[in-house]
């Protein structure tokens, strides 16, 4: 799946659809693990890193999901 980089805020993100969320069976505040794929370099990025998007996100992204 593709995805562009999109702007909220001051900060950058990436959707994931809600019928691919579904599918998955996740929820918003779930924990997920995730690669990124940069000009032949390959950058990890784990629950822990995720925690702390949400923990500094989270109520703009339930102000989002509300919108």
């Amino acid at each position: 799946m593709t995805h562009k980089i999109i702007k909220i805020g001051s900060s950058a993100g990436v959707t994931i659809p809600k019928g691919q969320m579904e599918d998955l069976g996740l929820t918003i505040g779930d924990e997920i693990t995730f690669e990124i794929k940069a000009t032949n370099s390959r950058l990890k990025t784990y629950a822990d890193e995720l925690d702390k998007f949400m923990d500094l996100y989270d109520q703009d992204l339930k102000n989002l999901a509300q919108r």
